[in-house]
């Protein structure tokens, strides 16, 4: 299957930003154990690199990729750590020259077609809760089929939303993974709200 069919299955990437992650391999399990197979580090997180490399060394059978990159010499180490995919937060053309499946970030409708023009593997709309899944829905009417991805504000309220609007899968940030669990190595916690985020999908 390619990136978007694959994720269309799993529908939730968990964005993981943290000043610090102490097990990134158990991270991994307590949030597949929560039913989010998909797991987002960031290059805000000091070292992310190193993480990558611990986490996909374990083979958790986890999806693990990198985000907010931003250049291509980002994207290079992050590959080279092992990354099966990256995300950015804007349109990079120069990360969507990486030899794994890019997330480009966008937000209007110009950038949406940037994005795919340079043969994004989906389009991450950030901020999604500054504009609401009804923007999302307006996307697709230019856009039919485009692979998009919500980002931004979203959470188990409006998930949902997001996906009966189209969304080829959402982000879970700050609700799922918060800095404080992950610093406590709160597995079962994080499992929990996983596990919670993924219910309220339907």
């Amino acid at each position: 299957m390619t990136l978007p069919q694959e994720l269309a299955a799993d529908r939730v990437i968990a964005v993981v930003r943290a000043p610090a992650v102490p097990d990134p391999a158990a991270l991994c399990a307590a949030l597949a154990e929560g039913g989010i197979r998909w797991v987002e580090f960031t290059f805000t997180t000091p070292d992310v690199t190193a993480l990558l490399r611990r986490a996909t060394a374990a083979g958790t059978g986890s999806r693990i990729g990198v985000g907010t990159v931003l250049t291509a010499e980002q994207a290079g180490r992050a590959v080279d750590a092992g990354a099966e995919y990256l995300v950015t937060p804007g349109v990079r053309p120069a990360v969507a020259a990486a030899p794994v499946p890019v997330i480009l970030g966008a937000l209007t409708p110009s950038e949406v077609a940037e994005a795919l023009d340079l043969g994004a593997a989906a389009v991450k709309v950030f901020p999604a809760r500054a504009f609401g899944p009804g923007y999302l829905k307006d996307l697709h009417g230019p856009f039919p089929g485009a692979p998009l991805v919500a980002s931004g504000g979203v959470d188990a309220g409006n998930a949902a939303a997001f996906l009966d609007a189209g969304a080829l899968a959402v982000c879970a940030g700050s609700e799922v993974v918060t800095p404080s669990l992950v610093a406590a190595a709160d597995w079962p916690e994080i499992t929990r709200r996983a596990r919670a985020f993924t219910a309220a999908l339907g």
